[in-house]
């Protein structure tokens, strides 16, 4: 255990180092504190000189997962010597600047910080009022509009994309059936037993487990095929919605993605918006990755009519380093959430008769942490709306140096891919067996060899090696670095 120092009473008055769990000592609280953010900033200072990841060690991996609770309890300076020992150690590896597997960010400072404050604070955002659950629609409402949405539009802060989207297609469903006027009763089971769900080949999977969480079958799933860019087309999603009208199915719903997790593509939006509005549906954006494109320059024409969804995922997590997790659900509109999700209850009731509705009526959520107001509020006023565009700028840099790399080098082939920051590509395989088991065989030794980090992902039905840009400690050396370690790995 780390040293303790006993000796220093100050402002805590009387020392008692042991009162009954779970309280602390003012004191050792202090000192433990200071330690455990010691330790933080020294961790994040060296992390970039170790390996990106490494491998449990079995031993340390059955005891982590045997859960065996002592009788006696122990010292509260244990925990961050479990923390350094056992379980910083081995992280997924996002934390690296030469991690370029998924859309994975290390946590932003400031975010970091926030994150021990609204502990510290303990409110929940889901139920009655307090500062941090106005400043969670603060918070909500700056993503909006950074995201290109209207004034009107509000929303809520759910633990990432998934919980987004679910959201979304639950409120979407309500959207729809209240104005079929069969929302409840047989209604309700004539026509949910009709509905059906658009979405693009190329969506994240979340989108298809949450039409399953909202009692779509798989059968009544509409992947849409997609143009050469991998972006969804248009006409493909007329011909399958018309068909389905005509086979006495109800289209509720079409899910648009802004930056697919395979090659970055923004699918467009407004020839969407105008079938789901000459249709009845609902449009819903997934933008877990690129929902704030709009406030980019040089991203900005993907997003032409991005102010006209019905609702839009966005994850701060990914684009922004928020500390996981920190999703959000944008809607133009709040009272359509508020319809899907407010329920009374006699032990709930808001003090004020003017009071704004709580959030926990615009979520499945009733308790919820603050933790994810104020790491994002904190995270966007220390970047200000000139640092995330910064951010998002450098990703593409990088994106960009990466591709002319992978380019120049003759035994590597770019493949298409964008506009947000992945490059997807393969190797050249002099001897043309099994291409697709040499990229996994590739990324899996460079993973081991733990001075970088890539995946692979499945593009026009071939396997090939991807590295996303979302990491804002990256820089041209770990470019370099990633191309030698997928070069020697080949070689091998």
């Amino acid at each position: 255990m780390h040293d303790q120092d006993p000796s220093t009473f100050g402002e805590f008055g009387e020392f008692d180092p042991s009162p009954e769990p779970p309280a602390a000592h003012a004191k050792v609280l202090r000192d433990e504190l200071v330690a455990a953010a010691e330790w933080a900033a020294r961790y994040l200072s060296e992390l970039p000189q170790g390996p990106v990841a490494r491998p449990l060690p079995a031993q340390l991996r059955s005891r982590l997962r045997a859960g065996q609770l002592p009788q006696r309890g122990g010292e509260l300076g244990e925990v961050l010597d479990f923390v350094r020992d056992e379980i910083a150690p081995y992280p997924t590896g996002n934390g690296h600047p030469a991690f370029f597997a998924w859309v994975n960010s290390p946590p932003a400072p400031a975010g970091i910080v926030a994150d021990l404050l609204a502990c510290a604070v303990n409110a929940t955002c889901g139920m009655g009022e307090n500062a941090l659950m106005d400043l969670e629609r603060g918070t909500v409402r700056m993503l909006a509009d950074l995201a290109g949405l209207p004034d009107s539009a509000g929303g809520v802060l759910t633990s990432g994309g998934s919980m987004a989207n679910l959201l979304a297609l639950a409120t979407a469903r309500t959207w729809f059936l209240t104005r079929r006027g069969s929302a409840d009763g047989p209604a309700y089971d004539r026509d949910h037993a009709r509905l059906t769900l658009y979405y693009s080949a190329q969506a994240h999977m979340s989108v298809a487990k949450a039409a399953a969480c909202v009692g779509l079958p798989a059968h009544r799933l509409r992947p849409v095929a997609t143009d050469p860019h991998d972006r969804l087309d248009p006409a493909a999603l007329r011909a399958a919605v018309t068909a389905d009208l005509d086979a006495g199915l109800l289209p509720f719903c079409t899910v648009t993605t802004l930056g697919t997790t395979a090659t970055g593509a923004v699918d467009p939006l407004e020839p969407v918006t105008d079938l789901c509005r000459s249709a009845g549906m609902w449009h819903h954006a997934d933008g877990a990755w690129g929902g704030l494109g709009a406030s980019v320059p040089a991203l900005a024409p993907h997003y032409a009519g991005v102010g006209g969804v019905d609702s839009l995922t966005v994850d701060p997590h990914k684009t922004l380093s928020v500390p996981v997790g920190c999703g959000a659900l944008l809607v133009p509109d709040p009272e359509h959430l508020h319809t899907a999700f407010a329920h009374q209850a006699s032990y709930l009731t808001a003090g004020e008769p003017d009071a704004l509705p709580w959030l926990s009526h615009a979520t499945i959520e009733l308790t919820r942490p603050g933790t994810r107001a104020l790491a994002l509020w904190a995270t966007l006023h220390h970047l200000g709306r000139d640092g995330v565009t910064g951010l998002i700028e450098h990703y593409l840099a990088l994106a960009a140096e990466l591709r002319e790399r992978i380019t120049a080098e003759p035994r590597l082939q770019l493949l298409s891919g964008g506009p947000w920051p992945v490059a997807c590509f393969r190797i050249t395989d002099p001897y043309g067996n099994a291409p697709d088991a040499l990229h996994t065989r590739v990324a899996r030794r460079v993973q081991d060899n733990g001075r970088a980090y890539l995946a692979t992902v499945a593009v026009h039905g071939r396997t090939v090696l991807r590295a996303a840009l979302c990491n804002y400690r990256t820089t041209t050396d770990d470019l370099d670095l990633l191309i030698r370690e997928v070069l020697h790995a080949a070689e091998r």
